[in-house]
C-alpha cells in the first residue's frame, strides 16, 4: 500500500511540481489536533488512488519557503498540483468523500 511521501522546501519542485500524475500535498505540522486526524484519511486515499495521484507530505514548521509560496495560513492544507499547477486547495479538516470528489474532479 502506497503512503505520502515526505516532501520539503528543497525537493518541492521535483517531488510535486515535475511529476506527471496529480499530486495531492498535505500541509501539516505535527502540533496541529486536525493534521493528526486527517492523516490516516490521506494515508487511505493514497492506497486507493495508487497509480493515478501521488500523495505528499510538507511539514510547515519545517518548510516554510514552501508554505509561503503557496499562501498556506491554515492547516490542513490539502493542495492538489496537476501538471506543475495548484488546481485545489481545500483548508481545515475534510471528510473523505469531500477529498475523494477533488481528487476524482482532477481526474476528471
Amino acid at each position: 500500500m502506497s503512503k505520502p511521501v515526505e516532501v520539503n522546501d528543497d525537493n518541492f519542485d521535483q517531488m510535486v511540481l515535475q511529476v506527471k500524475t496529480p499530486v495531492l500535498v498535505d500541509f501539516w505540522a505535527d502540533w496541529c489536533g486536525p493534521c493528526r486526524m486527517v492523516a490516516p484519511i490521506v494515508e487511505e486515499l493514497a492506497g486507493e488512488y495508487e497509480g493515478r495521484v501521488s500523495f505528499t507530505k510538507l511539514d510547515v514548521a519545517q518548510n516554510p519557503k514552501t508554505a509561503s509560496k503557496y499562501g498556506i495560513m491554515s492547516i490542513p492544507s490539502l493542495v492538489i498540483f496537476k501538471d506543475g499547477n495548484l488546481v485545489s486547495n481545500l483548508v481545515g479538516f475534510r471528510p473523505k468523500a469531500d477529498l475523494k470528489r477533488s481528487l476524482d474532479d482532477v481526474l476528471g
